[in-house]
């Protein structure tokens, strides 16, 4: 039996409705899971390219200020 033959005579407030929010009240908790987790790496992610050329700008900076040029 497919889902399109068992969804076909229910009311549209059944498809549109109801089993969406059954659906976010059963996997509500796995969905804020995986945003805080993705989330979280694109903070750690944006904190590691700052620091990085934050680096890479003072190194440049002592560099040429100190006329080494190794």
């Amino acid at each position: 039996m497919a889902v399109r033959e068992i969804f076909a005579g229910m009311p549209w407030w059944v498809k549109w409705i109801a089993v969406p929010v059954i659906a976010i009240v059963v996997f509500g908790g796995l969905i804020v899971s995986l945003v805080t987790f993705v989330v979280g790496l694109l903070f750690k992610i944006l904190i590691f390219v700052i620091l990085v050329g934050g680096l890479v700008f003072l190194v440049r900076k002592f560099m040429s200020s100190s006329g080494n040029g190794w």
